[in-house]
């Protein structure tokens, strides 16, 4: 079983020096990449920038930007049996780059910005036949209605759902407690784990579905 898995943030560029980023630290990506490793699978993991160390004898891709990114799972995703994008990947970048570093100047800066592209969309639009098309959902408020809501919209065979305004999981933890819910309407609910056991029962719940 070949498995696409994303990993991490991205950062999108305003000069050398200063970026857009979020908060996520990468490690339920990896513990899923290590996961699915551990079941068998051949695993790919394409990472943004993290502090971790990739797991052995899988094929890693460090990426950098939404872009990067992209273009990094457009190059695996058509020979992958299970694709599970992790990543939070930045919504919007800065439309100006700038090569120097941006000075300090009086009064306000106003930074524009522009959408990056909708991988997960994408996928779903392009996605083959008996390839499984997994979908994280983080959110602050109504978890549940919010990730159905993505996983109808852009195709999904799996959403996680985790609500990452709790301080115990989610982004920074080694903690996570998700829901699973499935485009057939299936739950199963990952109580409060380390990161590693939530993604052994996630890897499990996937190949035996």
């Amino acid at each position: 079983m070949r498995f696409l898995i994303s990993a991490g943030p991205t950062r999108e560029k305003i000069d050398p020096i200063r970026f857009i980023s979020n908060h996520s630290s990468g490690k339920m990506g990896y513990a899923l990449a290590t996961a699915a490793k551990a079941a068998g699978g051949e695993v790919v993991l394409v990472s943004g920038p993290t502090q971790l160390t990739p797991p052995e004898n899988i094929t890693f891709v460090q990426v950098e930007s939404a872009a990067e990114m992209a273009k990094a799972v457009r190059k695996y995703a058509p020979e992958s049996d299970i694709i599970i994008m992790a990543a939070a990947v930045a919504d919007y970048r800065p439309v100006k780059t700038f090569a120097g570093k941006m000075k300090k100047t009086p009064g306000n800066l106003m930074l524009e910005l522009e959408r990056t592209e909708d991988i997960l969309m994408n996928l779903g639009l392009d996605k083959r036949p008996n390839q499984k098309l997994v979908g994280f959902a983080a959110e602050t408020s109504n978890v549940i209605e919010n990730a159905i809501e993505k996983l109808k919209k852009k195709n999904l065979d799996w959403i996680i759902a985790n609500d990452v305004s709790r301080h115990d999981r989610g982004f920074g933890s080694d903690h996570n407690a998700v829901t699973m819910i499935s485009a057939n309407g299936d739950i199963c609910e990952v109580a409060l784990s380390d990161k590693k056991t939530v993604a052994r029962r996630i890897i499990r719940k996937i190949l035996h579905d």
